[in-house]
């Protein structure tokens, strides 16, 4: 089967600005996530999507291809990700010649992947019978038990009220964070669909450490510790 990475980088980031070609460790975002989609062997291309010349010069340095710049309207703050995948299968399907299995989606903002997390999706998919593979990890708030909602009246209740009395966070029902590591999704689902959840979605397990998503300077300072605790373990 024949898999292409498409990472998708847009230059107006409003949590953490110039977040993508942020360095950490002292690479880019985008980088680690070239990196890590250019040593996974069953990808044959690694597709940037931008609107920004800046993210474009960077990732080509760090060996991603890009062979067009994002349209305007796909790189607003209000733009579905999802129409973001479909155009760069609608460029990739205007070339006779090339043929996509699976549309590998690695997000930069989560840096501290690695190969195997990556590999695990593919064979989540290679199973078969999926629209889209996922990754989660372990949740640090459960909406049956410690979430909230205020409600018009100014009083707060849970997001979803147990069926049964629950007293400890151990006795409501097990929910995990999507995490931002991985996505694999079978192109033609991509394009006759408007989302992941309405065709056939498995998941794949990412330790937490490896499962840190950035979007604000907090998170930043968080991968730090973790990408500098992970090199120090490599070099003992």
């Amino acid at each position: 089967m024949r898999y292409v990475a498409l990472i998708c980088v847009r230059g107006g980031s409003k949590g953490l600005v110039g977040k993508n070609i942020r360095p950490l460790g002292g690479i880019p975002l985008v980088g680690w996530a070239i990196r890590i989609a250019r040593h996974v062997e069953r990808i044959s291309r690694v597709i940037i999507s931008t609107d920004s010349d800046e993210i474009a010069q960077v990732s080509r340095k760090w060996g991603g291809e890009v062979p067009f710049i994002r349209p305007a309207e796909l790189a607003q703050d209000q733009s579905p990700e999802w129409l973001v995948w479909r155009h760069a299968l609608d460029f990739l399907s205007a070339d006779p010649y090339e043929h996509v299995d699976g549309l590998v989606v690695i997000p930069a903002t989560a840096p501290l992947r690695n190969v195997q997390d990556i590999d695990n999706c593919i064979d989540e998919y290679e199973r078969g019978d999926v629209d889209v593979v996922v990754t989660y990890s372990d949740a640090n708030r459960n909406p049956h038990f410690n979430m909230i909602v205020k409600q018009q009246d100014g009083y707060c209740s849970l997001v979803i009220p147990p069926r049964e009395h629950v007293t400890r966070r151990q006795e409501a029902p097990v929910v995990y964070d999507m995490t931002t590591v991985a996505y694999v999704a079978r192109p033609e689902f991509v394009k006759e669909c408007n989302g992941i959840f309405e065709g056939r979605v498995r998941g794949v397990y990412i330790d937490p450490e490896r499962a840190v998503d950035i979007d604000t300077a907090l998170d930043f300072k968080i991968a730090e510790f973790l990408a500098a605790e992970m090199s120090g373990k490599k070099k003992r």
